[in-house]
């Protein structure tokens, strides 16, 4: 593995300073306040095992206060006041746990929070060790799973409770430590076929994307989302490429992910899209059943697939594919038919997740029409429509809008909060 370098994890190609309404920045201070007493929302939801949540839990909560006090828009210590809820409870590091749950996520927290040398140091230390165990058993897990030849689930390697989590996680907390290097190389293990002349891909998994329902889909499904498919792992090894951190086969990697991907864009000259899953009769036939577009959300839609494409394509210097992946969102973007269908706050597929892909994007974009099209449809937001929106939490409520609207405030912000959705 060669040497992290010391640029920073996200620098920016251009400054994209865009014009935000002022109701939009009242907005994100008004979700902030209605968040200023971490034990009353505590005695509210009565739940303190998700407490440590970053997807509906105080620590999530927490991200939102630690952006506005870095950039002096809100309170220190009501930030720590919610790092403190979120660990008062203990927290695990067992099956169910990964970046956005558990040990991971509080550790996850609180090193975006230790903005000074040995802030939170014993916390971090403890859950040093946890993660870095839980990291460890996952490995050795899904390395036993490749040997003997089965399809993995995508809570393997996914973003919300996998390896690619864990593995952003470990980016950022400690670049040069093994257990990076060693989650990319099980990524790059991932890519490969699971037997000589197999043509379904290393990730197909052995379910379907709703695991409730797994009659719906008795021979899995291949799953392109930044969520739960293919583009988070795509999205970790570029974010590692970028800030020089390389294993064996990676960039190998990286070029068969895109190859893949590049086999099931769909749309023309003026935007691509991707399907959101692949089924084995699709595969078989090479054709979605998918003719449109779907919902653009960080999780499952265009805007979380594009954006790996993105990063992969600067890491690489692929000027082709960065062209390819500005122009889906671009379309994205200005076609009104899809972003309707943003109902709903959230990160994961809400207004929220699209507003924090765009305004990553357009910082590496290298057109112009980007930022502008971002800065069309900003104008155009009724703050009415969702400042009375629940639920409460990241992924999936308020508070993940109101961070991404501060990002809009204050796009020099250096919580680097987003690398939880591995944007950034």
């Amino acid at each position: 593995m060669s040497t992290a370098s010391t640029q920073p994890p996200h620098t920016p190609t251009h400054d994209h300073r865009l014009a935000v309404p002022e109701a939009l920045a009242a907005l994100a201070a008004d979700v902030a306040d209605q968040f200023a007493d971490p034990a009353g929302w505590l005695a509210d939801t009565m739940d303190t095992a998700s407490a440590s949540s970053l997807a509906d839990g105080a620590a999530g909560i927490a991200l939102l206060h630690l952006a506005r006090a870095r950039s002096g828009h809100g309170d220190p210590a009501l930030a720590h006041a919610w790092l403190a809820c979120a660990a008062a409870s203990g927290v695990a590091a067992d099956e169910h746990s990964g970046l956005f749950h558990g040990a991971p996520a509080l550790a996850f927290a609180l090193h975006t929070a230790a903005d000074t040398p040995g802030a939170y140091a014993r916390a971090l230390n403890t859950l040093d060790t946890a993660v870095l165990d839980l990291t460890r058993r996952r490995l050795d897990a899904a390395h036993h799973r490749i040997n003997q030849r089965q399809r993995p689930g995508f809570a393997e390697y996914d973003v919300l409770r996998g390896l690619t989590g864990l593995g952003a996680h470990h980016l950022r907390r400690h670049p040069d430590h093994p257990v990076t290097a060693d989650v990319l190389a099980y990524l790059v293990r991932l890519t490969l076929p699971l037997v000589r002349d197999d043509d379904l891909p290393g990730w197909w998994t052995h379910h379907g994307p709703d695991r409730r329902h797994p009659e719906q889909h008795p021979d899995g499904h291949a799953n392109l989302g930044m969520a739960h498919g293919i583009t988070g792992p795509l999205a970790l090894l570029a974010m590692a490429t970028r800030q020089d951190i390389v294993v064996d086969g990676q960039l190998d990697a990286i070029n068969r992910i895109c190859t893949w991907l590049d086999a099931w864009r769909q749309g023309g000259a003026t935007g691509s899209y991707w399907p959101e899953i692949l089924t084995l009769d699709e595969h078989r036939t090479g054709r979605s059943r998918h003719s449109t577009p779907r919902r653009p959300s960080w999780c499952y839609g265009t805007p979380g697939i594009a954006r790996a494409q993105q990063l992969a394509a600067v890491a690489t210097h692929d000027t082709r594919r960065r062209q390819v992946a500005e122009t889906a969102l671009l379309a994205c973007l200005r076609d009104s038919a899809q972003t309707s269908r943003i109902t709903e706050p959230g990160l994961c597929h809400g207004l929220g997740g699209f507003l924090a892909v765009l305004i990553r994007a357009a910082d590496d974009a290298t057109d112009p029409r980007l930022t502008n099209a971002l800065a069309d449809y900003v104008a155009k937001i009724g703050p009415e429509d969702w400042a009375a929106e629940t639920p409460r939490g990241l992924l999936d409520g308020i508070s993940g809008l109101a961070l991404a609207l501060h990002a809009l405030v204050d796009p020099r912000s250096d919580t680097i909060w987003d690398r939880c959705l591995l944007i950034a």
